[in-house]
């Protein structure tokens, strides 16, 4: 079903990497979306008001603000769409975080609603009235909601789409909450246990849950989370596949929204090298950066001497100490300055968060390893923070 509505509606469906695409695909899981919620709801809001059941009720509300927020994200995708512009030089794709965070603050509204009318149905409980009807819908209703689960988890995947993601997982967690509704309606027909209300308090905790979860994944890009592995790993390796590029460190990534990815790199390169070549090498790396991983890569260019013997000696000695302390650390930018009566060697640390206590013993214990090579060495260190050096 999903391929089939993808082949009607979704021109050039499987070049995901164009924007238009990309924006088809949201559209289309928008106008799903609102068509299957508001069907849902209008099925559960009939049987909940003529069976008096608030779960049912509470779960048909449920799945008004579900075709609420499939609406917010129809207006988001096509927001997201719009080109840069003065204002907004790196393009308006975060507007799809921002459709999240409305479709979470929905869901959180709702859920309280809900919460208030089910504690209200545990002080004055009322009998429901059963119906194999009652139980149709609701069984029909989690069929559904199973299916747009599957059908926004996979649209979501393919053009790696968080907010389509957070979509796939409510309507996940509605084939939790109805399930829920279910038991509640068969226990109280079958055991005389009234325990609508309960079920219906349960179904409004597991819908503020779900906001929150759903606010939480979306506000995480808009503060500048952490890299995807995956993509760290592939630039590194496209940079380090030119034969001239002798290490690579400083890699940063930031994200203004799904393909609107901006990273900077410090390249290393042989300082006898022609300047002029490397940097022809540079512009065609970044690219290359562009066309296959769809990243604006700025690539700074950092030589490095590699004739001088003693210098390559203490690096190595300097590396092998930094190691012996912890794995976790790395260094980079490794330079000699000879003096007259010392010799400077300065480069930069990278560290963990964790160790950012212990930037004097570190420095301690190099020295204490330089020195003992029976010249006066001395250590300039610069503490780097390891979430900015990711290599």
């Amino acid at each position: 079903m999903t391929n089939l509505l993808l082949r009607l509606f979704v021109r050039d469906h499987k070049n995901t990497d164009d924007p238009n695409v990309r924006g088809a695909y949201g559209r289309l899981a928008g106008i799903v979306g609102i068509i299957c919620n508001l069907l849902l709801c209008a099925g559960k809001l009939a049987v909940g008001i003529l069976s008096g059941s608030v779960s049912i009720t509470a779960d048909a509300v449920n799945n008004l603000s579900d075709a609420s927020s499939s609406l917010v994200t129809l207006i988001g995708f096509k927001l997201a769409e719009r080109p840069a512009d003065d204002e907004h030089p790196y393009g308006h794709a975060r507007i799809e975080y921002l459709t999240g965070l409305a479709v979470a603050a929905l869901i959180l509204v709702i859920g309280v609603e809900l919460g208030k009318s089910s504690v209200e149905k545990i002080i004055h409980p009322e009998t429901v009235v059963f119906s194999y009807v009652t139980v149709a819908v609701l069984v029909g209703s989690i069929l559904v909601k199973l299916w747009m689960a599957l059908f926004c988890n996979t649209l979501g995947r393919r053009i790696g789409s968080a907010a389509l993601t957070a979509t796939a997982a409510d309507s996940r967690n509605d084939v939790i909450s109805t399930a829920a509704v279910l038991i509640g309606i068969l226990i109280g027909h079958f055991f005389n246990l009234q325990i609508d209300g309960y079920i219906g308090l349960l179904v409004a905790l597991f819908i503020v849950w779900s906001g929150f979860g759903i606010a939480k994944e979306t506000i995480s890009p808009l503060l500048g989370e952490q890299a995807d592995p995956e993509l760290v790993r592939s630039i590194s390796e496209l940079v380090l596949s030119h034969d001239k590029i002798l290490g690579i460190h400083d890699l940063m990534v930031h994200d203004y929204g799904p393909g609107q990815c901006f990273a900077s790199v410090h390249a290393e390169m042989d300082s006898r090298d022609d300047p002029l070549i490397c940097h022809d090498i540079i512009d065609d790396i970044e690219r290359d950066a562009l066309r296959d991983l769809h990243v604006h890569l700025v690539i700074h260019y950092d030589p490095i001497v590699t004739d001088d013997e003693e210098l390559n000696r203490m690096r190595e000695l300097v590396e092998k100490e930094i190691k012996a302390i912890s794995p976790e650390l790395a260094m980079h930018d490794f330079r000699m300055v000879r003096g007259p009566g010392h010799t400077n060697l300065i480069f930069d640390l990278v560290l963990p968060f964790s160790m950012n206590d212990q930037k004097a013993e570190l420095k301690r214990r190099i020295d204490e390893r330089v020195q003992f090579e029976g010249k006066n060495y001395y250590t300039v260190i610069t503490f780097d923070e390891a979430a900015h050096n990711r290599l």
